[in-house]
């Protein structure tokens, strides 16, 4: 499989838990020049920005490791540049979700709200 199979299986799955949680996902793989969006996700008055993080069993990193200060900040830049061009009025937050998979199969997920603020 190759990194982007991987995160497609992430981010799908994701995708799905957010819905499950009564989320509406507003947008999915959003790029500009310098930084990308995973999932962007509504839920009552609040928009989720949401960095997904595939990793197979016994790699070198984390998902959660992968989330640096660089990353997060182009993140951050990319939510304002989508948020700006939709003329968004509403709470922000950023989430990172880490599903571990084996071989197409997820055996790890983990959710964290709030994982950093801009």
């Amino acid at each position: 499989m190759t990194s982007r199979e991987i995160g497609n299986i992430g981010e799908e799955y994701t995708a799905c838990y957010l819905v499950e949680k009564g989320c509406e996902i507003l947008d999915r793989n959003y790029c500009i020049k310098g930084g990308e969006l995973d999932i962007v996700a509504k839920k009552g008055s609040v928009i989720h920005i949401v960095e997904v993080k595939t990793r197979r069993p016994g790699a070198l990193s984390g998902g959660d490791e992968a989330i640096t200060p660089a990353k997060i900040s182009r993140i951050i830049k990319a939510a304002n540049s989508y948020i700006a061009s939709r003329d968004i009025d509403l709470s922000c937050v950023f989430d990172v979700a880490v599903v571990e998979l084996r071989g197409r199969e997820v055996v790890g997920f983990r959710y964290i709200q709030r994982a950093f603020t801009a």
